[in-house]
């Protein structure tokens, strides 16, 4: 074998595997994160469990045993989505709403990095490990799944995902811990900055939908913080608050019941469906 035809054999394993690895612009990953009802209250009710499309992924952050799952790879999103033993989350129905919505060559991907009870603080990668030093340790141990750091491991994750497909947004649901802080959109846009940057993402082309608690029509017991979710997009330009109103509550007035969080989940979907929309039209990107 001449060393010109040695020259273009290699040349054309090379484009192989570039080829094979290539970034698919047509998978939307959406990044999701907050305490315990976005990690997904215990309750899978039968009509959760499927038919799920296909088209709907989730990138698991954490290995589920029982479900045969590997962290950091690609599965059809049937919940849980976060980690093993929690239930349905906004990330469930937003990701069937996209899919459902968006063209058949577009595919939806999830990461869910979730800690019930959690602070804001602890998806602060300069100050986290104060708050973990505090925490209880029924949180310790959640924490602990995520090799000690949430924040970091989203980070990573998003980093495998992104060698997949193009991150599009980023979806919230925290604030019961941190109830009428009004520090609040301050310290997620530190988070949200964070992400932006150690994801080289585009803030104008990164829209993060933050939804709210329990509402009052519920006895939500902290339903004050809505009014401090609703004024995220005065701190970060590209945000959106989610309505929660009529969205069921449990007794403990905290979590939503599994037809709560399908109804909110439907919400964030149809809002980023929108802004999308928007952001194709804007920089004529698809």
């Amino acid at each position: 074998m001449t060393m010109k035809t040695v020259f273009f054999v290699l040349a054309a394993l090379l484009f192989l595997n570039v080829s094979a690895s290539a970034q698919d612009k047509n998978f939307y990953i959406f990044l999701s994160f907050g305490q315990s009802n976005m990690e997904g209250y215990p309750g899978i009710e039968e009509q959760d469990m499927g038919p799920v499309n296909e088209r709907f992924q989730v990138l698991t952050a954490v290995d589920f045993p029982d479900q045969h799952r590997e962290k950091g790879h690609w599965y059809t999103a049937i919940p849980p989505l976060s980690r093993p033993g929690t239930g349905i989350g906004p990330s469930d129905y937003f990701g069937r709403t996209m899919a459902a919505h968006l063209p058949d060559r577009i595919k939806i991907g999830v990461i869910n990095v979730s800690v019930a009870g959690s602070k804001i603080e602890l998806f602060d990668k300069d100050h986290y490990s104060s708050y973990v030093e505090t925490a209880p340790s029924w949180m310790k141990n959640i924490i602990a799944s995520y090799g000690g750091n949430p924040y970091q491991r989203l980070v990573e994750m998003a980093k495998l995902a992104q060698k997949d497909g193009v991150i599009k947004g980023m979806l919230l649901h925290q604030g019961e811990s941190n109830t009428n802080d009004k520090e609040w959109p301050n310290k997620v846009k530190v988070v949200y900055d964070n992400l932006i940057e150690d994801l080289n993402l585009k803030p104008e082309e990164t829209p993060l939908l933050a939804g709210e608690l329990v509402g009052a029509d519920q006895n939500g017991a902290c339903a004050s913080m809505n009014a401090i979710i609703d004024d995220l997009p005065k701190t970060i330009p590209n945000s959106y608050s989610i309505s929660s109103a009529g969205c069921a509550g449990r007794p403990d007035h905290l979590h939503f019941t599994p037809a709560g969080y399908r109804e909110l989940g439907e919400r964030y979907g149809t809002k980023m469906l929108s802004v999308l929309k928007l952001n194709t039209e804007a920089y004529g990107k698809e």
